[in-house]
């Protein structure tokens, strides 16, 4: 009987929020939302972008189909009407420990090694991003280096001209 009153306690509480309602202050979505921006930094988000995309935000978070495709919706306009990085940075700090921070650079470094290439705008977002969320210059580059080497790339970028160009920190 005291479980039943405590479920009906928590029901009352959280009242209609359900696990696949993203609020403006869920961790996740501010998460998604930098996701999406490292896919289409580029101006496009590529078919490959867009698969590993959703199949990150489902495996990372535990989601199914429905539940991924709402916080891509959302992680999508949340973007679209952002200034900057520091918004979805700021909840990120206050949300996650060092590990959890360093994850998202890490799922933002498999979206940008989706597409086969790693351009300049690319590199500079994840510079800003890790340097927001307090993740150090040695770790993003190693995260950098294992998700290019599982990938099956090498190190060099794509300039903006369209040229490749030697390996920079």
């Amino acid at each position: 009987m005291f479980e039943a009153f405590r479920h009906f306690v928590a029901e009352f509480v959280e009242g209609d929020r359900h696990p696949s309602q993203f609020a403006d202050d869920d961790y996740r979505l501010a998460a998604a939302a930098l996701l999406v921006h490292a896919a289409a930094i580029d101006g496009k988000m590529s078919q490959a972008e867009g698969d590993k995309l959703r199949a990150i935000i489902k495996q990372r978070f535990n989601l199914d189909d429905a539940a991924t495709a709402e916080l891509i919706e959302k992680a999508t306009a949340a973007e679209h009407e952002s200034v900057d990085l520091y918004h979805f940075t700021h909840l990120l700090n206050h949300a996650l420990d060092e590990e959890g921070r360093a994850k998202v650079i890490e799922m933002m470094w498999e979206i940008v090694y989706a597409d086969g290439t790693r351009d300049e705008l690319e590199d500079n977002l994840l510079w800003r991003a890790a340097d927001l969320l307090g993740v150090s210059q040695r770790e993003r580059i190693e995260l950098r280096q294992r998700i290019a080497a599982k990938a099956g790339h090498e190190s060099t970028v794509r300039s903006a001209g369209g040229g490749r160009k030697a390996e920079t920190a």
